[in-house]
């Protein structure tokens, strides 16, 4: 694979799925106007459960891992995600905040390698972190404390699941997430059980319209299916370091969405916020890349 441009069809479809996983964090609240936010997890990952598992071979790596990941994506992220989303925290700022799973991710991988911080990492870091501390101080009832709090261990657990997934080697993602289902639906049943109670998952059942159970299925279909099985795609015939960037426009998707269809507003605050958190995520993914670039014309 060179490191060229995407050709216009696979950028196309790159910026598709982006867009689902950024316009995603609306659907999530919609779901959740009806929902417990736990019984919606479980019934997220029981859509992608089934009938998927049927149609596609377990990938060859050891149920450990597999559980590993489920249970870290499964109750970790999406778990706590939908928490904070039910009334903590704004989906465009969801989509925003969830992101710094780039910066947990790396310093996991640095912890496990013993690899040093590099520069462009704490300035990449410290840009992020001060779009975080802004949400965090003037968010009001965009963001309370505890959705950034709530958003950030999300983002702590997705960093988790990403390092799972990397040491399973290369494996077919969807059949990976789909697998790795067996093991997030247990552990979020038992806990909407607990937490949320038998009568609010029977009465959160009962209540949803037809909106929220297409909001349910979209996690399965849109979200998942399409998004893993088209991001792996083209992954499978472009760098990493060609692909992987476009990620930078969930949270433009996120937001946006969020904007028009839920009229969430965009004050100046927000949109520093926002821009802080991105060109941190900037910074760290592609400096490396455009250093490169630079070095090599010098020579």
């Amino acid at each position: 694979m060179t490191d060229a441009p995407l050709p216009l069809r696979h950028f196309l479809l790159a910026l598709a799925v982006v867009a689902v996983w950024g316009a995603n964090f609306v659907v999530i609240r919609v779901a959740l106007d009806h929902l417990p936010p736990l019984l919606f997890a479980t019934l997220r990952f029981t859509l992608v459960l089934l009938p998927m598992v049927f149609l596609v071979k377990r990938p060859k790596v050891p149920w450990t891992n597999l559980a590993a990941y489920g249970v870290l994506i499964g109750a970790g992220q999406f778990g706590l995600l939908f928490v904070a989303m039910k009334g903590h925290i704004s989906p465009g700022l969801a989509s925003l905040v969830v992101q710094t799973q780039v910066f947990f991710t790396i310093g996991m991988a640095m912890k496990i390698s013993g690899e040093k911080v590099r520069g462009f990492q704490i300035v990449a870091l410290l840009l992020a972190a001060s779009g975080i501390v802004l949400i965090a101080a003037h968010g009001g009832g965009a963001a309370t404390p505890l959705g950034v709090l709530l958003i950030l261990l999300a983002a702590a657990s997705w960093a988790g699941g990403n390092i799972v997934a990397r040491q399973a080697g290369t494996v077919n993602m969807l059949a990976y997430v789909v697998w790795a289902s067996l093991f997030s639906i247990p552990p979020l049943f038992a806990m909407s059980l607990w937490l949320e109670g038998w009568p609010a998952m029977v009465a959160g059942v009962r209540h949803a319209d037809a909106l929220t159970w297409a909001a349910v299925a979209w996690q399965a279909v849109g979200n998942t299916m399409f998004g893993y099985a088209a991001w792996g795609w083209l992954l499978a015939r472009h760098p990493a370091a060609t692909v992987t960037p476009m990620a930078l426009l969930v949270p433009v998707f996120g937001m946006g969405a969020s904007a028009i269809l839920l009229h969430e507003s965009l004050p100046g605050w927000k949109l520093l916020a926002a821009a802080l958190v991105l060109t941190g995520l900037a910074v760290n993914m592609l400096w490396p890349k455009v250093r490169a670039r630079f070095l090599g014309a010098a020579t």
